[in-house]
């Protein structure tokens, strides 16, 4: 559903993006992990057509995001970190509003939109103004217009932030049942434990390359770890972490 072959993006003297090289099948749920500046955002914009790569290709769907952008969109949702929505609407024109950017049949985005809100718990929120949404019902309601036109591959950064635990499990359900019904989930998050709970395969990018890809089981081969924590600070070399961890525990006065 998602190929990426060769992918670089260089701002004058720094590559950000180093020849990223992967595949996310149809009805998988991929995690793509990595820390702060290793390049996951950038290959995020550039996967939906926000940032142009300095080379490489990006298909979804068979469809080439630069040359046969709007195809792609078509079949693409995006969830970013940080929900951006005009907030003089209410959730309800919101969702409106997005599915006339998708031109859809206005019955069948009504029933859909019903649906999410529903499924949210947003129904009566539905017809108050989005300025006066919690970032987590911004959120939900982000995730509803994503997913509102059906797409086949949706792009989510971050999906959990901001939301409740009731909130973080719906969306974990429903990420699931997507992938059962065969949609694909590209997911690009810093929650190891949801990564390792949720994910069918997972790749990491270190300094824009992507330096390990597989199953948690391939993965536990490759570092010799049983948690997805373990195996993503040896492969990033992060034990500092452990290390500051080790020292603590010495310096601790005895009971």
């Amino acid at each position: 559903m998602l190929h990426i072959q060769n992918l670089v993006k260089s701002y004058q003297d720094l590559e950000a993006v180093k020849g990223v090289n992967l595949t996310v099948l149809r009805g998988e749920l991929f995690g793509f992990l990595g820390p702060n500046g290793a390049g996951k955002t950038t290959t995020i914009k550039m996967i939906v057509g926000l940032l142009k790569p300095t080379s490489g290709t990006i298909s979804i769907g068979g469809f080439d995001i630069g040359r046969q952008s709007t195809e792609a969109k078509s079949i693409l949702g995006y969830i970013p970190d940080r929900p951006f929505i005009y907030e003089k609407l209410t959730g309800r024109e919101y969702l409106a509003f997005i599915a006339d950017l998708y031109d859809m049949d206005a019955a069948d985005a009504t029933e859909k939109a019903q649906k999410y809100l529903d499924f949210f718990d947003l129904t009566e929120a539905g017809d108050k103004l989005v300025e006066g949404y919690s970032h987590g019902m911004k959120q939900k309601l982000i995730i509803s217009g994503a997913l509102l036109h059906d797409p086949k591959l949706v792009v989510v950064d971050e999906p959990m932030v901001g939301l409740d635990p009731k909130g973080a499990r719906q969306v974990k359900q429903l990420f699931r049942d997507l992938c059962q019904k065969g949609t694909s989930v590209f997911m690009s998050t810093h929650s190891l434990g949801i990564a390792q709970a949720m994910c069918d395969r997972i790749g990491i990018i270190q300094k824009g390359e992507v330096i390990a890809l597989g199953t948690l089981d391939e993965l536990r081969q490759q570092a010799d770890h049983e948690h997805l924590e373990d195996i993503f600070l040896e492969l990033t070399g992060d034990t500092h972490l452990e290390q500051l961890s080790g020292m603590m525990a010495a310096a601790s006065p005895s009971p």
